[in-house]
């Protein structure tokens, strides 16, 4: 049986409205699904960036452990002599001659030891590759996680204790040219290649 056009022009326009806001309201969920996916790149970013402070900090106590074990075994192989040395010394005392005072010599890692220190290495220079490639999103977000991130994990990593003759972290850190060699080269190919680049801030 056919219906009256009013009654289908009414039927439509109550079907129309009934849609609109479900199609509108199906939007939200995505919405928030990309946000929170960008947020925890942006927690990512922070923590991994904490991390490379944290490997920074594990090279050299690990090449300070090498060392402590290194005279740690002197100590112990020179002991046998130590009372020769006692007696030759009261010997000298007797003659005016002070006998040189032994100095722990230099030693080089094995091949596990230096292994290890390389595979340290290697991790580090990773990380700080993936956070040069994260920085040249240019994405001021990501950005700001790095730096805060670099903040964080210096305040935690690098609080230690300082020397009478002045030396910090800083000053005694042996690691990581070669990764700000790697970034300043990439910064002149994108320079070269890509032209400037405007800062976005993307969320």
């Amino acid at each position: 049986m056919p219906m009256p056009m009013g009654t289908a022009t009414t039927t439509g326009m109550t079907s129309a409205a009934t849609g609109a806001p479900a199609m509108g309201h199906g939007m939200g969920p995505s919405d928030c699904k990309i946000s929170g996916m960008f947020a925890g790149s942006c927690i990512g970013v922070f923590f991994l960036t904490m991390a490379l402070e944290f490997l920074r900090r594990s090279i050299k106590e690990y090449d300070r452990f090498l060392i402590h074990q290194h005279m740690t075994h002197f100590a112990s192989l020179s002991a046998p002599v130590a009372g020769a040395a006692a007696r030759s010394a009261s010997v000298s005392s007797k003659d005016g001659i002070t006998p040189a005072a032994r100095r722990v010599p230099p030693f080089r890692p094995n091949v596990w030891q230096q292994a290890i220190r390389a595979f340290l290495h290697m991790t580090a220079f990773f990380v700080g590759y993936i956070l040069m490639l994260l920085a040249m999103y240019y994405n001021g977000y990501i950005l700001l996680c790095i730096f805060l991130g670099a903040y964080f994990g210096a305040f935690v990593f690098q609080w230690e204790t300082l020397t009478p003759s002045g030396s910090t972290s800083a000053a005694q850190e042996t690691t990581g040219e070669a990764y700000w060699d790697a970034v300043m080269r990439m910064n002149v190919w994108m320079i070269e290649t890509l032209g400037e680049t405007s800062f976005t801030f993307v969320a």
